[in-house]
């Protein structure tokens, strides 16, 4: 038995951090998730009151294992040394031995995430124990709750009751104990601050959106007939029903979703008391315009903008203490976060991306540019997951897209097909869908083009022009053959930190504001084909889906100001421009689209639902089969597997730090706003990273291996990372290739 106060946590002289006691961190951790799980509950439809025990017994027990005599000992040492004894056991230990199973299950998890109940559940009498050591903690088990008791106080009988919940109420319960522990030792070591969050103040929002609304109706840059259209559009989601829980806005783009939807969500908020608002974008890109439009129209006189308009770029979620401070919390009243980090979160197993999720019950949701959120053989369990948020935990959302497949309605998804109303009326989506005909028109240009040919045929259009191609590498190569034959380029894609491409895209807003500046280029990848606010007289799309070639024709004549644009749909055949194969089965749907004139006869809704439905069809033995492998996994309770196969973006990215003075920051371990950090860096391949060519320009930072310094070459106003690469594709390394 330890006669001296036993700690928690380990001193950190070094920072002036003296150590935390047992007790002190308990009752911290017990404090918060007692709070998380009281405020998430307020809008659960099951039995709270058992969720509730369930959380407050697994941070009770966390770490009843540190008050091993080997573990104390390390602890009051200090230093990097790893505590001798399993420290999670002797609580999973205690709870299963009551049949406490779903907390046993919490405190098991709580370092190294919620585990596969079908793996633990066939270990033979060790379910949930470190098998290594259970034999010695069941010895001294004892002990340890004689020494909780002196320090802490008596481990109280539970009621007994289980609660049968699904595996995102798991995941939320299990958040709210996990967010006690990370952030009651975040603001020990001085990584997190105790502060309150800002008030929603839901009413003086929706005034001061429409004040702002009203003024840009005053600006002199859109038609008339597109003002009023936008005006509908407004006060039709304004003025919409909160009562269902269930919204799609099929809105053209350029005609104001962005406030409009918003207007619907305060109004939402208002009416049912909800505690956020999330904008959900697929793009890192485009967050920061959206925040900039939120933080002008929402942000109240002497409020901090970046309390209450909180921008989430990238996965911000870090495991090791010196890390955690830079994790994006979702405490703001209104979060604009990525569709990675939403839906990943969503299907996620480990503690340090789960913690925020219990902010999310009680929320309104704007997932725009809902169509390409996510690839399609995901959308059947997050269906089921959007399902159980609106109907068990009172959240709203709203799905919306210049062009939005209706996938409630596809029975691939959904076997219950949806019917979810719009936010628009029906004569008003009649005259929105004849005003785009008039816009826009698209046309496929069948020839395949190497670089050159694709120069020469972009030249021959009207300008200002935009060409997106499909992967990192084709941009900066034809931007950079562009260049070098003397043609007027920009190039914007994700090979430049978030800061630079903000900074590009101000620059082309400008440039495309003077009359007699046309001749010249944007050469771009997916990055700008949603959510941008760009109006160019030609667009050329490198053949992908009927979806991006719609949104391409959303950033061409926006403002409908004059006669009807041009987009192309075309395809590229050069070694040093890299096809996606993941395209081929969208490119050939929209081929026989074109072929059939859809894009002459139907309306934008109508087009890119066909496309999905096609494309399911072709593409239908690969769509099952991912899709059901992880509807198994997910029904089996299997939460690693799910967290597998669960990832937006097929590929294990690492942040790459470009500012030196941001990676000199780091080395000193000293505090980094996490927006600064995110923004200040690029995302690149792991599998990039441990190549030759990458090896030597990526450096860990102290030797975390979840952050990387860049050390090569880097053009913030034109290639990117990619200025250090183009050399190593002018020398024809085989293999070379970045999606």
């Amino acid at each position: 038995m330890n006669s001296e106060e036993p700690l928690a946590h380990s001193a950190k002289p070094d920072k002036g951090i003296p150590p935390q006691t047992y007790a002190k961190h308990i009752a911290g951790v017990m404090e918060r998730a007692t709070e998380n799980i009281s405020a998430m509950t307020q809008y659960f439809s099951g039995d709270a009151q058992v969720l509730q025990e369930v959380v407050e017994r697994a941070a009770l027990l966390h770490d009843l294992g540190k008050l091993d005599v080997a573990n104390q000992a390390v602890l009051k040492k200090g230093g990097k040394k790893h505590l001798p004894l399993n420290h999670v056991d002797a609580g999973s230990a205690y709870l299963s031995e009551s049949k406490e199973f779903a907390a046993a299950f919490f405190v098991y998890g709580h370092h190294i995430g919620l585990q596969s109940v079908p793996y633990e559940t066939g270990r033979e009498g060790l379910f949930l124990r470190d098998n290594k050591i259970y034999k010695e903690v069941d010895q001294k088990i004892e002990d340890y709750l004689a020494d909780h008791k002196k320090w802490f106080g008596v481990v109280e009988k539970s009621s007994g009751k289980s609660p049968k919940i699904t595996g995102l109420t798991r995941r939320l319960a299990f958040s709210c104990m996990v967010d006690g522990d990370y952030g009651d030792t975040a603001v020990h070591y001085g990584g997190e601050s105790d502060k309150l969050p800002v008030s929603p103040k839901w009413e003086d929002r929706l005034v001061k959106l429409n004040e702002y609304v009203q003024d840009l109706q005053n600006k002199p840059d859109a038609s008339k007939a597109r003002k009023k259209q936008r005006q509908k559009a407004y006060e039709s989601c304004r003025n919409a029903d909160t009562q269902p829980s269930l919204y799609s806005c099929d809105s053209p783009v350029g005609t104001g979703k962005t406030t409009a939807v918003m207007a619907h969500l305060l109004r939402a908020a208002i009416d049912k008391e909800l505690r956020h608002v999330f904008v959900v974008l697929p793009y890192t890109n485009i967050i920061k315009q959206s925040v900039d439009v939120y933080r002008k129209a929402l942000v109240i006189t002497g409020e901090n903008p970046e309390e209450v308009v909180a921008e989430h770029h990238h996965q911000a979620d870090f495991s090791s203490y010196d890390l955690r401070q830079h994790a994006s919390l979702w405490t703001a009243p209104i979060i604009v976060t990525t569709a990675v980090q939403f839906f990943e979160t969503l299907g996620a197993n480990h503690p340090a991306q789960l913690r925020k999720l219990h902010e999310l019950p009680g929320s309104a949701i704007f997932l725009d540019e809902a169509h390409a959120a996510i690839p399609t053989w995901l959308w059947p369990q997050a269906w089921r997951w959007l399902k159980d948020l609106a109907d068990n935990w009172r959240c709203r959302f709203v799905f919306a897209s210049g062009s939005l497949p209706q996938f409630w309605r596809n029975d691939k998804i959904t076997t219950a097909i949806e019917d979810v109303p719009n936010l628009l009326g029906a004569q008003q989506r009649v005259q929105a869908n004849k005003q785009e005909k008039e816009r826009v028109v698209y046309f496929e240009n069948e020839e395949e083009f190497d670089v050159n040919g694709l120069m020469n045929f972009i030249q021959s259009k009207k300008g200002p022009r935009l060409v997106v191609l499909n992967t990192v590498q084709s941009a900066a190569v034809l931007a950079w053959k562009m260049q070098k034959t003397g043609k007027q380029v920009t190039h914007l894609s994700t090979a430049l930190t978030p800061n630079d491409r903000d900074a590009l895209v101000e620059d082309i807003k400008m440039r495309l504001q003077i009359k007699d500046d046309t001749d010249w280029s944007l050469v771009a990848t997916s990055c700008v084909e949603a959510g941008m606010d760009f109006s160019f007289a030609t667009a050329f799309r490198e053949s992908c889906s009927a979806a991006s070639l719609i949104q391409i024709g959303g950033r061409v004549n926006r403002h409908g100001n004059s006669a009807q644009a041009e987009v192309f749909d075309f395809r590229v055949n050069d070694p040093l421009m890299k096809n996606n194969p993941q395209l081929r089965t969208s490119r050939n749907v929209l081929k026989t689209l074109f072929e059939e004139k859809y894009f002459e006869r139907k309306d934008p809704t109508e087009i890119v639902s066909e496309a999905m439905r096609r494309e399911l069809m072709s593409d239908f033995g690969d769509f099952e089969s991912k899709s059901k492998e992880i509807t198994d996994h997910e029904n089996k309770n299997d939460y690693p597997k799910v967290a597998e196969l669960c990832k937006v973006i097929d590929a294990d990215t690492r942040l790459v730090v470009v500012s030196p003075e941001i990676v000199n920051a780091l080395k000193g371990y000293e505090k980094i706003d996490p927006v600064d950090l995110i923004r200040n860096s690029v995302q690149i391949r792991f599998i990039k990273i441990k190549t030759t060519q990458f090896n030597s320009f990526c450096i860990p930072v102290n030797d975390h291996r979840e952050i990387y310094a860049w050390q090569g070459k880097y053009d913030g106003k034109f290639l990117g990372y990619m200025e250090a690469i183009i050399p190593l594709l002018e020398l024809d390394v085989d293999g070379f290739a970045i999606l």
